[in-house]
Parts: structure tokens; C-alpha cells; sequence
């Protein structure tokens, strides 16, 4: 039989869901929520008005919930984390770009 600890994700194991399921739980919320708050606003945000932004910031939290329970056992945070990394690198690469040319 396969312990339940070896199939936690990362982020899982390290905010320990299986010990302390409620806390663990919201830890990794915020973390997912947080990642993909990121992700989003270095490769999707436009300049929106504030109620727009304010739905938009709504349903990703709502996504982010269901994100979470698939988050313990596959590898969702891990994934924002690589998203969020490659995304900043463009940014990065953006802005020198456009430094030299001016």
C-alpha cells in the first residue's frame, strides 16, 4: 500500500496537509493564490477599472480554491513557481531590450 505522504506535493509535504490538514490547507491556498496573482499580473494584467479588476481578482481566487485541493497531489504550486520564474526572465529581457534601443 502507498503512504499517502509519498504522493503529496511539494508544497503540500512542506506545509504538512497530512498532519495539519486545516492549516496546511490554507497555507497552501495562499501560496497558489499568491503565485497566480503573480503570474497573472506579469503575463495577462491589462490596465483595467477598478470593478473589472476587482470581478477579475474574484474568480482567481475562486479558481484558486479548486486549485488547491488538485494542489496536493500534483505539482499546481510548482508549476506557478516555474511560470512566475520564466515570466519574470521575459520581463527582465523586456525591459533591457527596450533600454537599448533608446
Amino acid at each position: 500500500m502507498v503512504d499517502v505522504q509519498e504522493r503529496l506535493s511539494f508544497f503540500a509535504t512542506l506545509y504538512r496537509v497530512d498532519e495539519q490538514p486545516e492549516a496546511g490547507m490554507w497555507y497552501l491556498y495562499i501560496t497558489i493564490l499568491i503565485l497566480s496573482i503573480i503570474v497573472y499580473k506579469l503575463g495577462f494584467a491589462k490596465k483595467l477599472p477598478i470593478l473589472k479588476s476587482a470581478i477579475i481578482y474574484l474568480f482567481l481566487g475562486f479558481g484558486c480554491t479548486i486549485l488547491t485541493f488538485l494542489g496536493i497531489f500534483l505539482p499546481v504550486a510548482e508549476g506557478l513557481v516555474v511560470a512566475a520564474l520564466i515570466l519574470i526572465i521575459y520581463k527582465i529581457r523586456l525591459h533591457r531590450s527596450k533600454k537599448a534601443e533608446q
